[in-house]
């Protein structure tokens, strides 16, 4: 039983776990730490959320893509809602969805490494969503579904759940079940698992290789090209399965009253994306089409990350905020009562299990990018693109490290592998944070705000920093 003179104390922790981004919760009042309902008497809308795997978003022919068009995806972009601004603070697989399904920040619950599980006392999306009256399913790739304690979905039949699997064979049929066998709402989850490595699904003679537009940070090489043929056949195979499931919803007579996002995940599995804090990893896609709520052809630049979605979700089904999220509903600017949700969307990486500790930070607003390398002193490594012993494996990095025709080629596997403590960019004038501005004093107030701003946020999840990417037992 706890003595009366801890009570202030374990308020004040609760109360610091709430303050995110500047931000304090309101003190009359206290949200319930299920999140109460509000009024609903309308009928509440469904909600299905389709999300890629390692999307690289700018491929997308709505984000500017030039290479394929995703007719499906930006059919979604021309009847909704398209964000420019959504960040996930760890860009890798395990870290990204469990942010997405708690609303914590990695520290927080836990998964602040690939395939490091959450803390099993958390709650998620499922808890929250069914409170509320709803059934929350899960269809595809199922990493981050343990425990069930954490993560109670309905597990639905349909898409691959294993994004290494060789191939990706779905069926809709108890996808249809279970969006139309209640009356319930319901909040389902369909993961794909592309446009994942290996590359092995799609039709790659769509693309000539020779006449693809590479990236600006990528070292132009046959194999490069080769690769990347096959990772757009993975596009093109997304960009279907989203026809699909758009199709099923009319077919049923629900694209009426559901709500339907697209999300990309984080960027590809290429040098400076995945598993790094540049935007080529971080920054993600999100489409929301919600008939009658939601005004066609219509974007934001707001700031938005991958924790702010569940707060969102329960926003939607008439939810109060739940106290102690990291995250906070971005449904005002959905609705168009608000241009903006967030001053900053922060970063995190920690490298183990899949490379030498290599623990990074980062910050942005909407223009400028801090990045802090906190074992600058030894060289970046990653073992997916860059195994010592299995360089047949890795054939994109090294050909670009063996590459001497091309005269940016030793300057990008320089700036890749050997990087200074401190890296800052203006995103707007360089996408592809070529230039570094660290050193340069007409930056110097605004990087010593970000970087204060950063560690305030460190501190406030309990983020030891660099002592924290090591092995765990």
């Amino acid at each position: 039983m706890f003595k009366a003179f801890k009570i202030p104390v374990i308020l004040n922790v609760l109360l610091s776990l709430c303050i995110i981004d500047g931000q304090k919760p309101s003190i009359g009042g206290q949200p319930s730490a299920v999140g109460g309902q509000k009024n609903t008497n309308a009928k509440r809308p469904n909600v299905i959320i389709i999300m890629a795997d390692d999307l690289d978003s700018r491929q997308l022919s709505c984000y500017g893509g030039q290479n394929l068009k995703t007719t499906h995806i930006d059919a979604l972009a021309k009847e909704g809602l398209k964000f420019h601004n959504l960040f996930t603070s760890e860009a890798m697989c395990v870290p990204t969805r469990a942010s997405l399904f708690t609303g914590l920040y990695p520290v927080r619950h836990g998964s602040f490494q690939n395939h490091k599980p959450v803390y099993d006392h958390l709650k998620s999306v499922g808890h929250y969503l069914g409170d509320l009256g709803y059934r929350v399913g899960l269809t595809g790739k199922d990493h981050v579904t343990k425990p069930k304690s954490v993560f109670p979905f309905d597990i639905v039949a349909g898409f691959e759940p294993n994004c290494v699997a060789p191939t990706d064979e779905y069926g809709l049929d108890d996808i249809r079940k279970y969006i139309t066998g209640s009356d319930k709402p319901y909040c389902l989850f369909v993961m794909s698992i592309n446009p994942h490595a290996p590359w092995t699904v799609g039709d790659t003679t769509e693309f000539d290789a020779a006449k693809l537009k590479l990236p600006a940070n990528w070292v132009d090489t046959p194999v490069t090209r080769r690769q990347f043929a096959k990772y757009l056949a993975e596009v093109r195979r997304l960009d279907d399965q989203v026809g699909e499931i758009r199709a099923l919803l009319k077919e049923t007579g629900q694209d009426k009253n559901t709500i339907l996002i697209f999300l990309g995940e984080q960027g590809a599995q290429f040098p400076g994306a995945k598993w790094n804090l540049y935007d080529t990893g971080q920054q993600s896609s999100m489409l929301v089409r919600w008939p009658g709520k939601v005004k066609p052809s219509t974007e934001t630049h707001a700031l938005v990350q991958y924790e702010d979605i569940t707060p969102t979700l329960i926003d939607i089904a008439g939810g109060k905020p739940v106290a102690g999220l990291d995250g906070r509903s971005f449904l005002p600017v959905i609705s168009g009562k608000n241009k903006e949700a967030r001053n900053y969307a922060y970063g995190i990486h920690n490298n183990i299990p899949e490379g030498d500790p290599y623990p990074i930070r980062s910050i942005r607003d909407h223009r400028y990018k801090l990045i802090l390398n906190l074992a600058s002193d030894k060289p970046y490594y990653n073992r997916f693109m860059m195994d010592r012993n299995r360089k047949d494996r890795n054939t994109v990095w090294f050909s670009w490290v063996d590459d001497t025709a091309d005269a940016n080629a030793k300057k990008i596997t320089d700036r890749f592998e050997h990087r200074p403590a401190v890296e800052f960019y203006d995103t707007e004038k360089d996408p592809f944070e070529l230039k570094n501005l660290a050193a340069d004093p007409q930056h110097a107030q605004r990087i010593a705000t970000l970087r204060t701003e950063l560690e305030a946020w460190m501190k406030q999840q309990g983020d030891e920093g660099a002592s924290i990417d090591r092995v765990y037992r």
